[in-house]
């Protein structure tokens, strides 16, 4: 697991051991909030390094969303409050468990973990926690997932944003046009850091050109599935789409941008039939 500080105690961590995925803590000098868990095996770094080497329990922990490599970890703090999005903890009620089941047939390691669902949730506006002298505010940033939320640390300007903004943003479980919009807001709110929820930190003099380029990839696919959808053998000429030509690297997120990509165009190919049924 990687480590850094983002800012005067905000600090982001970063998985080595899947897909770039990322986690945050804010230290107060009584407790702290922990911003999502990595996967289970590095949930136990974060809390070693908040827990002892910080010397400071760990009050709340907060789910950007349902997705298991955010989520899965919450169990390592027993005595944390976990705060959601409300559908958030819908579909970890309604999911989450079903899927952990079937972790635990192929890896060991997740028969030995809980699903925890939020016990604090939300559903319109935000919510703001006071961690020392820095304030947080929560809102819905949907997109990726319907249940997606961000932080921002006020003072520095430090948004941790889940996967509602990405290297290359990923709408599977989500909604193309509903994430533009969410890119742009994003965009607007004059930051100093983005904390995505893979890869790496985005400075402030990177955030308009990484707004831009999720936004042209996004449309990108959005009209290559839709001219595929039209002609004869669509599926074949989805599957010969690549990344690059909609204005992404394949080398992004240690190599596993295509697969993400080839998801997303039979993902949209999928709800451009749903809605030519409806």
């Amino acid at each position: 697991m990687l480590r850094e500080r983002a800012s005067d105690n905000v600090y982001w961590f970063q998985s080595e051991l899947y897909a770039q995925v990322t986690a945050g803590a804010i230290v107060g000098p009584q407790w702290a909030v922990i911003i999502d868990t990595l996967i289970p095996q590095e949930t136990v770094l974060i809390q070693e390094f908040v827990e002892n080497e910080l010397s400071v329990p760990v009050k709340y922990v907060i789910n950007t969303h349902h997705h298991a490599d955010h989520c899965w970890g919450n169990c390592y703090f027993p005595n944390a409050t976990i705060i959601g999005h409300k559908l958030c903890r819908e579909l970890m009620i309604e999911h989450s468990s079903r899927a952990l089941s079937e972790a635990g047939k192929e890896n060991p390691l997740f028969k030995d973990i809980q699903i925890i669902p939020p016990q604090i949730t939300f559903d319109e506006g935000a919510l703001s926690i006071k961690v020392g002298k820095k304030r947080l505010r929560i809102f819905h940033t949907p997109g990726h997932s319907a249940d997606g939320i961000s932080i921002l640390v006020e003072e520095d300007r430090v948004l941790f944003t889940g996967d509602a903004f990405m290297p290359v943003p990923f709408i599977v479980d989500g909604d193309v046009e509903v994430l533009i919009d969410t890119t742009r807001l994003i965009n607007k709110l004059s930051l100093e850091n983005i904390i995505q929820g893979h890869g790496d930190i985005i400075l402030r003099g990177e955030i308009a050109g990484a707004a831009r380029s999720n936004i042209t990839y996004l449309k990108a696919i959005r009209k290559a599935v839709r001219t595929a959808s039209k002609r004869k053998n669509p599926l074949k000429i989805i599957d010969a789409i690549d990344i690059d030509t909609c204005g992404k690297s394949r080398i992004l997120l240690g190599g596993i941008a295509s697969e993400l990509h080839q998801r997303n165009l039979h993902a949209l190919y999928t709800q451009t039939l749903n809605q030519e049924i409806s």
